[in-house]
């Protein structure tokens, strides 16, 4: 995994399509931090600090409703970004970011970070070109959330994580994270997983790895044909 700020800022999705020039003006303005497992990085509501890009680790971005219940938006890995929305609109955190793991993150301070957007034309053309694959990612979750029951959800999820070639794949948070991000609770989400299990799908293994046993009925149960028993 990227350790240093230039390879973190290199593998980063959201800069893929910026010029070699404006790159190295990332590199001089960010600055690396560590969060520890549980740590929360940013708060809702707080000004935002800037753009992070993860180097390695994984981050969740949460909201907190009225009665404390909390629902992961998303689960951000490395070569991806948060707070990137916040400090391109210069407002308050819309959530929260919380460490799943020990982190590694480059932070691009919003202050700097916004100068560079007044600054460098071409670096606007090209951050617009990255973050419309960001926004093209919520557009699949919004109709994943609205038109794709409990097992449609999972089996979408896990068919979308990286596997090998002999289809094993480790989920990249815990269950419960998981499940929220899904928005399913965990009870259906463990009724789902158990199903999936049962129908033959997926084979969860001793080292909390999973296995995709047939990737073609996974996939027919991501289109909302679940087989039957």
């Amino acid at each position: 995994m990227p350790t240093n700020v230039i390879e973190i800022l290199a593998n980063c999705q959201l800069f893929s399509q910026v010029n070699d020039s404006a790159l190295a003006r990332l590199v001089t303005i960010a600055r690396l931090c560590n969060f520890a497992k549980g740590e929360m990085i940013v708060r809702e509501g707080q000004p935002c600090p800037g753009v992070y890009v993860v180097g390695s680790g994984l981050v969740r971005v949460f909201k907190t409703g009225p009665a404390g219940k909390e629902h992961v938006l998303h689960l951000v890995g490395p070569g991806n970004t948060f707070a990137e929305v916040a400090a391109v609109g210069q407002f308050d955190m819309p959530a929260s970011a919380q460490a799943v793991t020990d982190t590694v993150c480059a932070l691009l301070p919003g202050d700097r970070f916004h100068r560079m957007l007044q600054e460098d034309h071409q670096f606007c053309l090209a951050l617009l070109g990255g973050m419309a694959g960001w926004v093209r990612y919520l557009v699949r979750l919004l109709e994943d959330l609205v038109l794709r029951d409990a097992s449609g959800r999972v089996a979408r999820y896990l068919l979308a994580l990286p596997a090998d070639q002999q289809g094993l794949l480790e989920l990249p948070a815990p269950k419960r994270h998981v499940a929220s991000h899904l928005n399913l609770t965990s009870e259906t989400f463990s009724r789902t997983w158990r199903r999936l299990i049962e129908t033959g799908l997926i084979e969860e293994l001793d080292s909390g790895k999973v296995r995709l046993v047939d990737a073609a009925r996974l996939q027919r149960a991501a289109d909302g044909l679940f087989p039957e028993y």
